[in-house]
């Protein structure tokens, strides 16, 4: 049967005190609307509608783009208005309507899957997914009798409900005969047809705001069929409305990343000091050392060590690499290559096979190529350093001079002597070396000895 999908992603999100509007805030290197939309995808969702405001629009759409389409709630009449607006979109257009919140990030493909299957063997008009919850909690309350779902409570209501307290007391024996009390983890799965009719039911609350979860009670009084399926984990129910929670959902989040990596065939020496991204990928037979960060876009090969004390982001690393307590960003290591500690690749580094870069250097739009050497502190901005050179410790390319940033091309198979200046533009000839001290200010030709200040070219190694 034919799905399309919803993403609530209108509310204001007052509670998170931001600019940065509630949809976008990021837990694990992703803004929060993505989890939904790529869930619902994945889910077999033909199309996904995201209910955005008039003043978060743009924000949004400048995030997602055209990979969905987008509904505005012009007021803040609430969740069912705000799916409402859904109507002229898909009305007609799907069989089925599955409908999630922008600020739940941590609900799962398998209680998606969870969810559609109740809703078929069940032929339900209204589907929802609901997890164990007990306690103090803004997520609304599912009363179940005899295995069908009466009525959703919001959570401000629920201190007015008498019947709660013998289902908190008896909520576990009970649901063996069908009865109990979970919280309500926002996402749902309606009939399209029954849905479009139903809507126009909803009365407003108290608050003037007309809430998604009376179609429960709508569905019940019909008798049209309402259940409920269980989240595959409770924390799957947790949503974002103030930092706290978007902190808590970071967390659990990170939990799951490094356990999936973890079954992949990833070592963590101690997990709960690493941190991974959810983008990130990583190959099997690599381990990761404490107070690591993978984040963005980064690429792990196999039998790779990072770590300890490493800050990765947007980088590409291939196999049998080793990045020892160094920060990359934006840069690339071929296999068979080593850094650190305590260096430093910047955007536009990238290191050949069997290149060694050492302690305290700086590389930045760059490239070492295969074999090149550079062991001890120093630094190389806008350079190519040929294969097979040696990088003496001190050795700095004066790439700028003060206006502009000019090349510094080390040819194969040269030698840089210690505290070597390179003062760009300047090319250093294939098989040369400069002695000690050196201040390059012209080109060398090959296989050439070049040595004082400035340097002058004293014999050919030929």
């Amino acid at each position: 049967m034919s799905l399309a999908g919803v993403v609530m992603a209108a509310g204001e999100g007052k509670r998170m005190r931001s600019r940065i509007p509630k949809p976008l805030h990021r837990v694990c290197g992703r803004e929060m609307v993505r989890y939904p939309v790529e869930l619902l995808k994945s889910a077999g969702a033909e199309r996904v509608v995201v209910v955005v405001s008039p003043e978060n629009q743009g924000a949004i759409k400048a995030v997602l783009g055209d990979s969905v389409e987008y509904a505005v709630q012009p007021e803040r009449d609430g969740t069912a208005g705000a799916l409402a607006c859904c109507a002229p979109l898909l009305e007609g257009q799907a069989e089925r309507v599955m409908v999630t919140g922008g600020d739940s990030p941590l609900v799962s493909a398998e209680s998606v899957s969870r969810l559609l299957d109740k809703h078929t063997t069940q032929a339900a008009c209204m589907t929802l997914l609901a997890a164990p919850g007990w306690g103090e909690t803004d997520l609304g309350r599912v009363v179940i009798e005899e295995g069908r779902v009466r009525r959703i409570v919001e959570a401000a209501d629920a201190a007015d409900e008498p019947s709660f307290d013998k289902l908190r007391t008896n909520g576990w024996e009970d649901r063996a005969n069908g009865n109990g009390m979970d919280v309500n983890a926002g996402v749902y799965c309606f009939e399209a047809q029954w849905l479009w009719k139903a809507i126009p039911k909803v009365r407003p609350s108290p608050s003037g705001e007309r809430y998604l979860t009376a179609l429960a009670a709508i569905g019940a009084g019909d008798d049209a069929g309402v259940f409920a399926a269980e989240a595959a984990d409770p924390t799957e129910a947790f949503g974002v409305n103030d930092r706290i929670q978007l902190a808590i959902v970071e967390e659990v989040m990170r939990h799951r990343i490094r356990e999936r990596w973890m079954l992949e065939g990833v070592t963590m020496t101690d997990p709960a000091s690493v941190y991974i991204e959810a983008e990130v990928a990583i190959g099997m037979d690599t381990v990761i050392l404490p107070n690591t960060m993978l984040l963005g876009r980064t690429s792990v090969g196999e039998n790779c060590e990072i770590g300890p004390n490493s800050v990765i982001r947007d980088t590409t690393i291939g196999d049998n690499c080793r990045v020892t307590s160094s920060a990359l960003e934006e840069a690339a290591m071929e296999d068979h290559t080593d850094i650190g500690p305590f260096s430093h690749l910047r955007p536009g580094a990238y290191l050949e096979s069997g290149v060694h870069i050492g302690n305290y250097v700086e590389v930045k739009e760059s490239r070492f190529k295969a074999g090149a050497v550079m062991g001890h502190f120093g630094y190389a901005g806008d350079a190519t350093i040929g294969a097979r050179v040696n990088v003496g410790a001190g050795m700095i390319t004066c790439n700028y001079d003060g206006k502009d940033k000019h090349r510094t091309v080390v040819e194969d198979d040269a030698f840089i002597g210690c505290d070597t200046m390179l003062v760009a533009p300047v090319t250093v000839g294939e098989g040369s070396i400069t002695g000690a001290g050196a201040v390059v200010t012209k080109d060398i030709p090959p296989a050439r000895l070049a040595v004082g200040v400035p340097a002058t070219i004293r014999r050919n190694l030929k």
